[in-house]
């Protein structure tokens, strides 16, 4: 059981809506990714739109190249089961035509989009279709002009890039605006985000950009998300991952259960075991944590294998096994419900309670 402490209040900010899905505001923080298919390929940039939203991935983006990934937007909407947004670069024809084919968000540098006449285009464009503009500013694309006044890419020449961008469209009277300001380097993306904060009150969507592989990009994305989540930054973030997008979601909703922002899908709290450790606590721990992929519904597992510390968390959690010497002991809502012998019925044992919890939990639910 979690104890009474709050989710860190959010910084006021002004709500955008892309398609259904509300950002800033009082909204949710919500969870997005970017496709890494050739969005040409419908049939393959939908099946990763799908496995997104599956496991919870609330709006998407693509990458619009040119006029051949344009005209494969509009089937690709008509199909995808969440809100779309579409990176442009370079050519605000694209951002047009993706407008046109109903693409809800525009993801766009007002810098390298063209002229100025370019510019009015896009922006009546999505006044027109009720479409948000994000502008986002990467460490790696800040203006000459501004790595040679602040010696490079640091927070106050992010910043400046983005409010720079941020008049191209208030200057048009466009204001359905979110913001993003990333960098690969953790401090660097922290202090944009604190100072952008305090001189606008647009959506922020927050991330560290070229985070890396799994393992190493779960651990910056943690950290940097975790410092501006915990003092009230980010209406919306993505978890930048080297590989398959969808292992960014996952991600994502564990840096925000870990604040108590938001939860998807069971917590499993599982020991690191030790040399007092006497049952296959890895293997039934990769078992639970098997048997529960995809289930959405929120509550806590304990997988311990210690007679220290285990029966302790397993009874704080909804459901748990404390394992000792060639046994285990099954607890639900702190009760012993009992005590399992022999190494080889701990795993079979546990997944009939655990199917039986979660079968009362969906019948309680629909009640």
């Amino acid at each position: 059981m979690r104890d009474n402490s709050q989710p860190p209040p959010r910084h006021p900010t002004r709500a955008v809506t892309i398609g259904n899905v509300g950002v800033g505001g009082d909204n949710p923080v919500r969870v997005q990714s970017m496709t890494n298919t050739d969005t040409r390929d419908v049939p393959a940039t939908l099946a990763q739109i799908r496995a997104l939203a599956d496991a919870g991935c609330e709006i998407v983006r693509l990458a619009v190249l040119d006029e051949d990934a344009a005209a494969a937007l509009r089937p690709i909407h008509e199909a995808s089961p969440v809100p779309l947004v579409a990176d442009i670069h370079f050519d605000h024809r694209l951002a047009v035509a993706a407008l046109a084919a109903g693409i809800e968000a525009l993801r766009i540098n007002p810098g390298n989009i063209g002229s100025e006449a370019a510019v009015d285009t896009v922006v009546a464009a999505a006044k027109d279709h009720g479409a948000p503009i994000r502008i986002g500013v990467n460490s790696g694309s800040v203006q000459k002009d501004l790595l040679k006044k602040f010696g490079g890419p640091t927070p106050e020449a992010m910043v400046e890039s983005a409010l720079t961008h941020i008049a191209y469209l208030e200057k048009r009277g466009f204001h359905d605006i979110k913001v993003s300001l990333k960098s690969s380097s953790v401090p660097r993306t922290v202090a944009a985000y604190r100072l952008l904060a305090g001189k606008v009150d647009y959506p922020l969507h927050i991330g560290v950009t070229e985070a890396g592989t799994p393992m190493r990009g779960a651990v910056k994305s943690a950290v940097g998300l975790g410092i501006l989540l915990s003092e009230g930054l980010g209406d919306t973030l993505r978890v930048s991952l080297t590989g398959d997008p969808v292992t960014e979601i996952g991600v994502a909703y564990e840096i925000l259960r870990s604040l108590d922002i938001r939860a998807r899908g069971p917590e499993i709290i599982s020991c690191p075991t030790c040399g007092r450790t006497e049952i296959d606590l890895v293997g039934l721990a990769e078992a639970v944590e098997e048997r529960l992929r995809g289930v959405t519904e929120v509550f806590t597992v304990a997988v311990m294998g210690c007679v220290v510390n285990g029966p302790g968390e397993a009874r704080e959690a909804d459901i748990g096994i404390a394992g000792g010497r060639d046994c285990g002991i099954i607890f639900r809502k702190g009760q012993v419900l009992g005590k399992v012998r022999g190494a080889d019925n701990l795993i079979p044992a546990f997944m009939d309670e655990l199917d039986r919890y979660l079968t009362e939990k969906k019948e309680t639910s629909c009640d």
